[in-house]
């Protein structure tokens, strides 16, 4: 039951993290390849996965922005996506492998639904983001560990 609740918790701050909610999944994620006690390749799926869905809610924030762009709990700054989406109408869905990064990354993947990226086009390369940096994060953790 520990282990189920260990994996929800990382799932959930993971999730949290790509979404309105002011968290970060790093630590939980390295706090538990610490611990030895859990398989680094589920863990690493686990907030991927998590990660991922987190920035889809903000993909369908993006395809309903007109009606909440003036909302306080509306994940991105009217600055901040003006900025995002200069950038993505530049470099077009090839920006969403920049999705990884802070603040500037969840507002991409608000643009990307404004703009009507296609939804699977938008959770592969969304992935392979999210999945670059929590890779690079638990090799790092390791190595330090070694």
């Amino acid at each position: 039951m520990i282990d189920i609740s260990t994996y929800l918790g990382l799932f959930f701050a993971a999730l949290g993290a790509a979404s309105v909610l002011p968290m970060q999944s790093e630590p939980v994620l390295v706090g538990l390849i610490l611990t030895s006690k859990f398989p680094w390749p589920a863990l690493l799926v686990v907030a991927s996965v998590g990660n991922t869905l987190g920035s889809i809610l903000n993909w369908f924030c993006g395809r309903g922005i007109e009606q909440f762009r003036d909302r306080r709990w509306f994940p991105v700054s009217e600055k901040a996506l003006e900025r995002s989406s200069r950038w993505y109408r530049k470099y077009g869905k090839w920006s969403l492998l920049l999705s990884w990064m802070p603040l500037f990354g969840d507002a991409l993947t608000v643009v990307a639904g404004v703009l009507r990226e296609p939804l699977l086009t938008f959770t592969i390369l969304v992935f392979i983001a999210k999945t670059g940096r929590y890779l690079v994060l638990v090799f790092a953790t390791l190595k330090l560990m070694a």
